[in-house]
């Protein structure tokens, strides 16, 4: 098995499961190839770990791209990704202040993948440096600062990719066609779900001292000020109202999406969502573990649920899209997509698709969409453009807001509110420790 084809593989599979995986440094290193200087699209990157890290080895597998910059709050990070980078002879000065990186001219491109709190203010402050930009979902922790957002790019101009990939990768696009193909009848209900059987208790710790080398206050940032404590920092953050909201802005974001873009839709007319803590009931998340809502739109209903600690789903999946038309149901996941078709009595009211899998890596494609945009400074080649991702954010903070509050809510698009004042509250964080909130 050479190299290639084991790369290929190993990011089909990783995808499939639900996971995404940074690119082993000696594969790239076989990969890339010399490029002239002159062509080189240089990136920098703010927030080092996870998926900011995997976003830029797959963007890294295109040889005209090289990294310039790194920025993390953490140390011992910064110090791991550039001897990362040194293997295949990239320098890449470090930064712990975006604002520095933002200054560096020869960046032309910037990754954000910084906590779910700080892209807003990554993302306006690289727009108003002149940098293009590729941001992780969901593209902002809040209704407000999406709005924003979609602000900072028009107003300056700039190619931006929301790292939603799953509009990269063709079978979702065959999915997606199928569906807006009529074929499927007149679709009334749209199922997304997420069942998470990896999920374990998050156990109760104590606040504890700033480990060496990490910049707390920066991490902060915007986010209201506490003592560190380990279950709020790096991964675990994404179970906590001050940076993130849980499994519905984590795994809605990318689901949602794809019912959004399948149907045509934007913004629901009302919200209702309910759940609680119930699989790890006395554990440290503030998110809830099991959660159910429900958005109304003019001419369908869309649902979201998810589940901690359980991994069997619907129609045999532990995660995806069901689209429910009155000839027949389209499923589609990570791994393939299929459709079941309605009966009346024994007669199908269509022909059934058997399963066609996943075959290509849609992050890197994705990647490789946002790089041909930048080069041809032509925003409408985007797969997935900051409005996109905008408007299912805000859905998915919609729902969040509707289980906060525990009420039905009505949503009007035209002034930009609800018409619940408690719900309305959140709508726009407050900013903390000197940080503003963008007004564009």
């Amino acid at each position: 098995m050479n190299r290639r084809f084991f790369l290929r593989n190993m990011g089909i599979t990783a995808l499939g499961s639900g996971l995404v995986a940074a690119v082993p440094m000696d594969i790239l290193a076989a990969i890339r190839k010399r490029v002239d200087p002159s062509a080189l699209i240089r990136v920098g990157l703010i927030g080092c770990k996870g998926m900011g890290w995997a976003n830029l080895t797959s963007m890294l597998k295109i040889s005209e791209v090289t990294c310039a910059a790194l920025c993390d709050i953490d140390d011992s990070i910064l110090a791991q990704r550039k001897a990362d980078l040194e293997k295949i002879n990239i320098k890449p000065q470090l930064y712990k202040d975006h604002r520095q990186l933002l200054d560096n001219k020869e960046i032309d491109v910037v990754i954000i993948a910084s906590p779910d709190h700080w892209h807003c203010l990554h993302l306006t402050d690289a727009c108003a440096a002149g940098k293009d930009a590729l941001v992780e979902k969901p593209v902002a922790n809040s209704i407000t600062e999406a709005s924003q957002m979609i602000k900072a790019v028009q107003q300056n101009n700039r190619i931006v990719q929301v790292n939603q990939w799953q509009r990269s990768q063709q079978h979702f696009k065959d999915a997606v066609a199928f569906v807006q193909s009529g074929q499927l009848g007149k679709i009334f209900f749209t199922k997304t779900w997420m069942h998470r059987s990896g999920s374990t208790a998050l156990p109760i710790l104590p606040d504890d001292v700033i480990p060496a080398g990490v910049d707390y206050e920066r991490w902060l940032g915007p986010a209201t000020q506490r003592p560190f404590n380990k279950n709020r920092f790096h991964y675990e953050f994404r179970w906590f109202w001050d940076y993130a909201g849980g499994l519905m802005t984590d795994w809605g974001v990318h689901l949602i999406d794809v019912a959004l873009w399948a149907m045509k839709a934007t913004m629901p007319t009302t919200i209702m969502s309910t759940g609680g803590k119930y699989a790890f009931a006395a554990d440290a998340r503030e998110t809830p573990d099991t959660q159910s809502a429900v958005f109304q739109f003019n001419n369908f209903q869309l649902s979201w649920e998810h589940a901690m600690g359980m991994g069997s789903g619907y129609y045999g999946q532990n995660h995806g899209i069901a689209f429910m038309g009155e000839n027949g149901t389209l499923v589609v996941s990570r791994s393939g997509w299929e459709v079941r078709p309605e009966k009346v009595k024994t007669i199908a009211k269509m022909e059934a698709v058997a399963w066609q899998p996943s075959g290509d890596n849609g992050v890197d494609k994705h990647m490789v969409n946002f790089i041909e945009a930048v080069k041809s400074r032509d925003a409408l080649h985007l797969n997935c453009p900051i409005e996109a991702g905008a408007v299912v954010a805000k859905i998915c903070h919609m729902g969040n807001i509707a289980y906060r509050t525990g009420e039905k809510l009505y949503w009007d698009d035209s002034k930009a509110t609800f018409n619940n004042k408690k719900a309305s509250k959140l709508i726009t964080p407050s900013y903390q420790n000197g940080w503003r909130l963008p007004h564009l």
